[in-house]
């Protein structure tokens, strides 16, 4: 959907991730219509109310939601739950390349960095100050922690965290579901569901078939 026709947007989820989102949206000039929270106890968040419980806004014409939740497989449950509209992000501060394409529901934060040919799924989150090289493929529900450094043609599976500080070499495949620790080096494919750590990083341990650490 064009982001030129949507008026008011709507976050699901009312905590840390919410509170950039909310700012990032008031940077471009972007109205928060609502806020979310049916697990949350707060009311409201920089003054803007909460809602406990949804109501039908949301599904408007020239509406569209956001998951402002940094859990993936949360995410991924919500957007097959939610029939909504999904809005796209940006923060005015990140530079991305025109020849790549950002999915819906993605959210792109202040000092990012994609260049040529990357093509970033829906429900991703990019996050602050992290660098996308050229022709990189990150799957539906992957979140590129803040500092992350993905060299030329890498690719990241459905689901997969890669966590604060860490950098991958080109060509690298990692799978769906893996978990990068912060700060790793990945200089060998990853495959689903693996946990990997340090520098060169090495597997830890398996995730389960089902998902990622988040359903645990």
């Amino acid at each position: 959907m064009s982001r030129e026709t949507i008026r008011k947007i709507f976050l699901y989820g009312a905590g840390g991730h919410a509170k950039v989102i909310l700012e990032l949206l008031e940077l471009n000039g972007q109205h928060c219509a609502g806020i979310y929270d049916e697990h949350g106890a707060s009311t409201d968040l920089f003054g803007y109310p909460i809602s406990g419980s949804l109501n039908g806004e949301y599904k408007e014409a020239n509406s569209a939601m956001i998951i402002a939740v940094g859990n993936n497989l949360v995410r991924k449950k919500l957007a097959g739950k939610l029939s909504a509209k999904w809005a796209t992000i940006i923060h005015p501060s990140a530079n991305i390349s025109s020849r790549s394409t950002i999915g819906s529901g993605t959210v792109v934060m202040a000092g990012v960095s994609i260049n040529s040919g990357v093509k970033a799924g829906d429900h991703v989150i990019i996050n602050t100050n992290c660098s996308v090289d050229h022709d990189c493929v990150l799957a539906d529900y992957v979140h590129i922690s803040p500092n992350v450094a993905l060299a030329g043609n890498v690719q990241v599976g459905e689901g997969t965290h890669v966590g604060i500080g860490t950098a991958v070499i080109q060509g690298i495949k990692i799978g769906k579901w893996a978990t990068i620790g912060a700060g790793s080096v990945i200089i060998r494919d990853v495959p689903d569901y693996a946990v990997v750590v340090g520098n060169p990083g090495r597997i830890l341990r398996m995730n389960e078939p089902d998902g990622a650490p988040e359903d645990k």
